[in-house]
C-alpha cells in the first residue's frame, strides 16, 4: 500500500537505526565524547580538593591534610562511583550492534548528569555532616542510574544489542543498575535522619552489588 505524503515526509526526516560497523566513525565518536566527559569529571574530582600554597607558620602538613577529611573522603567515594559508572558505560556501548538518534539523547541525557557529580562531591566534601549536602549527591547519583537504566530499556526493547549479550543485559546488568539506584534513593530518608549512616550506605553497592544481581538473575531464571 502506498504510504501518503505526510508519512513520506515523516520517514524522510527520521534518520534510521544505524549498524556500528557500517557508520564506525560516527559510533566512535559517541564513546570518545563519553570518554572525555568521564575523564573531565573524574579529574575535576582532584582539583576539588584545596590545598593552600602557603601554610600559617603554626600549621603543619598533617594539620592541613586533617582540615580536608572531608574533601578526600568525597574524592574516594566519588573516584570509586565514576570509575565504577565508567566501567558499566564501557560495556554496555561494547553490547550496543546498532543505534539511533534516540540512544544518544539519552546518552547525552546521562552525560550530563555525570557532568554534575564533581559539583556535588564538592558540596559533599564541604557539608557532608548536613543532611542537604548529602541528599544533593544522593539525587543527582539516582538521575545518573535512572537515565542510564533507560538507555539499556530502550537498547532491549529495540533490538540495538548483540544478540548472544541481550539475555545478560536483561538478566544481570539492569538489576545491577537498578540496586544502585535503590541504594542511593534509599539514603535519602536516612540522611534526614544521619548524613553519616547515608553516607555509610553507598558501599553496598560495591560490595554486594553484583553478587546481589547475579543472586537475581538466578531466581528470574
Amino acid at each position: 500500500m502506498e504510504r501518503s505524503a505526510e508519512q513520506r515526509s515523516g520517514l524522510a526526516r527520521r534518520r534510521p537505526v544505524r549498524g556500528r560497523d557500517e557508520w564506525g566513525i560516527e559510533f566512535s565518536r559517541i564513546v570518545a565524547f563519553s570518554d572525555g566527559v568521564f575523564a573531565i569529571a573524574i579529574t575535576l574530582l582532584a582539583l576539588s580538593i584545596d590545598i593552600p600554597q602557603h601554610l600559617p607558620s603554626d600549621t603543619s602538613v598533617g594539620e592541613m591534610l586533617e582540615n580536608q577529611t572531608g574533601d578526600l573522603i568525597a574524592y574516594a567515594i566519588s573516584f570509586a562511583v565514576v570509575g565504577k559508572l565508567w566501567l558499566s558505560h564501557h560495556w554496555f556501548f561494547a553490547t550496543v550492534e546498532r543505534f539511533d538518534n534516540v540512544l544518544m539523547g539519552l546518552n547525552i541525557l546521562y552525560l550530563a548528569w555525570i557532568a554534575l557529580i564533581p559539583v556535588t562531591s564538592e558540596v559533599l566534601g564541604d557539608y557532608g555532616d548536613n543532611s542537604a549536602g548529602v541528599i544533593i549527591y544522593a539525587i543527582v547519583m539516582v538521575a545518573v542510574s535512572l537515565t542510564f537504566q533507560a538507555q539499556i530499556g530502550y537498547s532491549l526493547r529495540n533490538d540495538l544489542l548483540r544478540p548472544e549479550l541481550r539475555e545478560l543485559e536483561h538478566r544481570v546488568v539492569e538489576p545491577a543498575n537498578l540496586i544502585v539506584a535503590a541504594v542511593f534513593l534509599l539514603s535519602i530518608p536516612v540522611a534526614f535522619v544521619s548524613p553519616l549512616a547515608a553516607v555509610l550506605m553507598w558501599p553496598i553497592i560495591f560490595l554486594t552489588g553484583r553478587r546481589l544481581a547475579f543472586r537475581i538473575a538466578d531466581l528470574r531464571s
